[in-house]
């Protein structure tokens, strides 16, 4: 399919989406993360119904068994990933953690969990599904690097942040390739975030949570740290995405075996 072609789903998708999220904030909806996941649903849901006549498969109405193990298998790499990017950072600076005020749950139910769940359905749900029918390696281009520039004004933001971010958007592209399913990268994103940042205790993307089970302590180069940004600001975030880009494409070149 020609890119021209795509532009009127995706205008029609962005359109639904932004519509929905200002009528939302316009009844006052406080609650940002779960307004944009409503958002991202409701937009989905009528492009999918008005161009597709309802016939697409997103990849996330899949047999349970399907889902759950997706899920769990990107929350055991994303924790294996979190937890090697953070004994590099220890191992290279003063950071330590200390014992936290404890796990923030309304936190992550109204932060945390919906802000990877409309992230995964914005960027790796229908735009990026359609742009793959185009070219799978600019879909991946195109939402990675958009994915990344949407964080550019975050707290503690710098270059070598947006270039983990950037990465972040490969993995997850090539965890929907895996199995062209949104439970891998749900459960990898859902997973990063909660470990880094309410257990750790580091920043998520410059965000940082009002309670966590261990704080961060200590200093050293931000550019080992992380700084203000969180992990993802740290050049050991880098070596940790790069071999879980390594892990997932090894996934993906075994599903195009099987297909």
């Amino acid at each position: 399919m020609s890119f021209a072609l795509l532009l009127a789903p995706l205008l029609l998708l962005a359109s639904i989406y932004l519509a929905s999220f200002l009528l939302l904030s316009w009844w006052h909806l406080r609650l940002d993360k779960l307004a944009a996941l409503i958002s991202i649903a409701v937009a989905t849901a009528v492009t999918v119904a008005l161009y597709d006549g309802g016939r697409w498969r997103l990849g996330l109405f899949v047999p349970p068994r399907l889902a759950l193990r997706d899920f769990a298998a990107g929350v055991v790499l994303a924790t294996l990933l979190v937890a090697v990017a953070d004994a590099l950072i220890v191992a290279t600076t003063g950071m330590r953690h200390a014992r936290g005020g404890g796990f923030p749950w309304r936190e992550f139910v109204t932060v945390f969990a919906p802000a990877a769940l409309h992230e995964e359905l914005l960027f790796r749900g229908y735009a990026y599904q359609k742009l793959r029918t185009w070219s799978r390696a600019g879909a991946i281009a195109i939402t990675a690097g958009i994915f990344a520039l949407l964080h550019g004004g975050n707290s503690g933001v710098t270059l070598l942040a947006m270039t983990n971010i950037l990465l972040a958007g490969v993995l997850l592209a090539f965890a929907y390739e895996a199995g062209r399913r949104l439970w891998l990268p749900i459960g990898i994103h859902l997973a990063w975030n909660v470990v880094s940042g309410p257990i750790l205790g580091y920043g998520v993307s410059g965000y940082v949570a009002g309670a966590t089970l261990f704080t961060t302590r200590g200093s050293g180069p931000a550019w080992l740290t992380g700084g203000t940004f969180g992990i993802e600001g740290s050049v050991w975030a880098v070596i940790a995405e790069l071999a879980g880009i390594a892990v997932i494409m090894r996934r993906v070149i075994t599903h195009q075996e099987n297909t």
